[in-house]
């Protein structure tokens, strides 16, 4: 059922007296109640009660039709601008497999991007509780695997045999800016991985150019200090004195 109106207008208003303010803001005074609806129906407008509680209760004259769509609109557009957020949860076991903990962390990711908090659950059973350093590991995991889009609203708290941690969006998720973010860093990956092979391209041909100027330096200063070597040559065999023969 639609909520009934109860702003007392007009015929409504049952009181003596009021204290009247007219269409344009001014404060007319307490007058009677009749005199009162009768001015308002002067002026072709409604008499409204706009504080009962006071004594004696304030009326204004104004459209009330008018009044009734303008403090719609801006009830609306002020839930326009409410941020709603939910709080989901999931749940994982300390000895979760790789294929269901990859499932879950999906499950937490969409729930993120649609800007809903997310409350993470370990649930050990039997002598698991013993171990909570294995639903600590587990929960950090997830929150370095999903850095970029969420904030740890709560560190990984015990329990009982429960262990919870508590997921919000981060501030690029909350502002849209989240694929934005996600792009300039891809083209800045993609800059600095062109650059690196560009210089990896150039190192070989700077070695192959050094190498030859190298080997031209040193051979010749090698062949010109044998030539210019002053020492006198080594007498050969066949030039030294053999003894007289017997």
């Amino acid at each position: 059922m639609p909520e009934r109106d109860t702003t007392r207008i007009n015929e409504r208003i049952r009181v003596p007296e009021v204290r009247l303010i007219d269409e344009t803001g001014q404060q007319v005074g307490v007058m009677r109640t009749d005199e009162a609806l009768r001015y308002a129906q002067s002026k072709d407008l409604d008499l409204v009660e706009v504080a009962p509680e006071a004594k004696p209760p304030v009326c204004r004259v104004l459209d009330y039709s008018k009044y009734k769509y303008e403090q719609a609109q801006k009830a609306k557009a002020a839930k326009k601008h409410q941020t709603q957020i939910t709080i989901r949860e999931i749940k994982f076991r300390p000895k979760i497999a790789e294929h269901d903990y990859s499932t879950k962390k999906g499950h937490v990711e969409r729930f993120l991007r649609h800007k809903d908090k997310v409350k993470v659950t370990i649930m050990f059973r039997g002598r698991e509780v013993t171990h909570p350093e294995r639903g600590v590991m587990i929960l950090d995991r997830l929150a370095e695997d999903l850095k970029e889009l969420c904030v740890i609203e709560q560190r990984p708290i015990q329990d009982g045999r429960n262990m919870t941690m508590l997921l919000g969006p981060s501030k690029a998720v909350l502002a849209g800016t989240l694929e934005e973010d996600a792009a300039a860093a891809a083209a800045e990956a993609e800059a600095r991985a062109k650059l690196d092979a560009e210089l990896e391209a150039e190192a070989p041909q700077s070695s192959e150019v050094e190498a030859p100027q190298s080997s031209e330096v040193e051979a010749p200063e090698s062949s010109d200090e044998a030539a210019d070597d002053g020492s006198p040559d080594a007498p050969s065999g066949d030039d030294t004195d053999s003894p007289p023969a017997a």
